[in-house]
C-alpha cells in the first residue's frame, strides 16, 4: 500500500492549555461526546450517556480490558541520595523490568536504587541498573521481600501522563480509581486506554439491552502512545511496539460480525490497532498473543473497524493521525474533517486528552 508523503506539521492544531483536563468528569458517563458522521461530515454534541443511542442491534463493541499498573515509582541513588522517578515499562522476567528513568543520565549501569513508599519513606525494595538500550531505557533487576508485583500496590503511583499536573498526593485516591476502566482485568498497561474510561456498569448494561454484543481484547498500552512524531515526514517515524492478546472467542465474534455484515465498533485506538494488526486480508482474525508496530495514518484501508470511539488526542501524535485516517478510510480527506471537528470542540470548550471528553466517528 502506498501512503504518500505526509508532513507531520499537517497534524498540528492550537489548544488552549486550560482545555487539557487535569481531573476526570465528576461521573464517568457525564463526559461530553462529539459525534462525527464520516459520510456527511455532520457533527453532533451530546454526553456519553447518549452513546448507546448510536448503536444498532447486532453491532459488536470491542473493549480493551488491559489494567493500568501503578507503574510510577520514586527512588534514590543508594550512594549519593539523588532522587529518581521511575516508570516501569515491561517485565522481562520476575523482578526484571525495562523502565524509563528521570534523570536518566545519572542512572548508569551498576547504579543501585533504593525505593521509597508514597510518603517518601524508605522501603526494603531496591534495584540495580543492569543495561541501557538504544532508547535510553534502563533494565532494572529488583530485589527485596515479596518482589516487585507485591510492592507495587504499596509504593507505586498511577502513571499519569506528563500533561496532568499533580503537586502532591492529595489526588491519589481519585487517580487510582478513575485512571482505570471499570472492566479492567489483565494488568500490564502503563497508560490508560482512555476511551474506556467513560463506561459505567449501567452504560454497559444498557448496551447489552440493545442487543449489542460486547467482546474484549487486551493491549497493554505503553508510554509511546503519548509521544509526538518528531520527524518532518510522517512515514519516517518509528512506531512504538505494544503487546496484545486476542482470545479465540473474540476472534470468532469479530469474524462472525464481518461475515454477516454487522458493524464492529472499536472502543479506543488501542482496540483498533489490535484488531487491524490481527486481521488478514481474508477477514480472518489471528487469535493469541502478538506484538504490533502498526502505524495508521492517511490513507489507510481498515479491514475490521466500522466505528471508532476515542478521546481527543495530542497534536502531531500517532493517535491523531490514526483518527484522521479513520475519518476517511482509504483516502486523505479525514485530516481536514477531524481538525475541523477539533476546532469546533475547542470553540465549545471540550476537555482534551486522557481525562477529557469523547469522540465517536461513525
Amino acid at each position: 500500500m502506498s501512503y504518500g508523503r505526509m508532513r507531520t506539521e499537517d497534524f498540528d492544531y492550537t489548544l488552549p492549555p486550560e482545555l487539557i483536563a487535569q481531573h476526570p468528569a465528576p461521573e464517568r458517563d457525564a463526559s461530553r461526546l462529539l459525534v462525527l458522521e464520516r459520510e456527511t461530515g455532520r457533527i453532533s454534541h451530546q454526553t456519553f450517556r447518549d452513546f448507546p443511542l448510536w448503536l444498532r442491534a447486532g453491532d459488536l463493541l470491542v473493549l480493551n480490558d488491559s489494567r493500568v499498573i501503578p507503574a510510577r515509582l520514586r527512588a534514590v541513588n543508594a550512594r549519593t541520595g539523588g532522587a529518581f522517578e521511575v516508570l516501569l515499562l515491561e517485565e522481562n522476567a520476575p523482578d526484571d523490568w525495562w523502565a524509563m528513568m528521570r534523570p536518566g543520565r545519572r542512572a548508569r549501569v551498576g547504579t543501585r536504587l533504593d525505593f521509597l513508599d508514597r510518603n517518601r519513606a524508605p522501603t526494603a525494595i531496591s534495584a540495580i541498573v543492569r543495561e541501557i538500550n538504544a532508547e535510553g531505557h534502563r533494565r532494572l533487576l529488583f530485589q527485596g521481600a515479596g518482589g516487585v508485583w507485591d510492592a507495587l500496590e504499596k509504593i507505586g503511583e498511577p502513571p499519569l501522563p506528563p500533561y496532568i499536573q499533580r503537586d502532591d498526593g492529595s489526588w491519589l485516591s481519585e487517580d487510582f480509581e478513575r485512571y482505570q476502566t471499570v472492566f479492567a482485568r489483565a494488568p500490564g498497561s502503563v497508560a490508560a486506554p482512555t476511551a474506556g474510561l467513560h463506561f459505567t456498569p449501567e452504560i454497559l448494561d444498557e448496551i447489552r439491552r440493545r442487543n449489542v454484543q460486547i467482546a474484549t481484547i487486551t493491549l497493554h498500552v505503553g508510554p509511546g502512545t503519548f509521544a509526538p512524531v518528531k520527524t518532518s515526514h510522517v512515514e519516517n517515524h518509528i512506531m512504538h511496539e505494544e503487546r496484545f492478546y486476542i482470545s479465540p472467542d473474540t476472534a470468532a465474534a469479530v469474524e462472525a460480525a464481518l461475515r454477516e455484515g454487522r458493524r464492529v465498533i472499536a472502543a479506543g485506538t488501542t482496540t483498533l490497532r489490535a484488531l487491524e494488526s490481527a486481521a488478514a486480508a481474508s477477514g480472518r482474525i489471528s487469535a493469541g498473543p502478538a506484538r504490533t508496530r502498526l502505524f495508521v495514518y492517511p490513507p489507510f484501508n481498515f479491514r475490521v473497524a466500522g466505528a471508532l470511539l476515542t478521546n481527543f488526542h495530542l497534536p502531531r501524535s500517532t493517535l491523531l493521525m490514526l483518527v484522521c485516517a479513520f475519518a476517511d478510510p482509504g483516502r486523505s480527506g479525514g485530516r481536514q474533517m477531524v481538525l475541523s471537528a477539533y476546532a469546533e470542540a475547542v470553540a465549545r470548550r471540550y476537555r482534551f486528552f486522557s481525562y477529557g471528553d469523547a469522540m465517536l466517528i461513525i
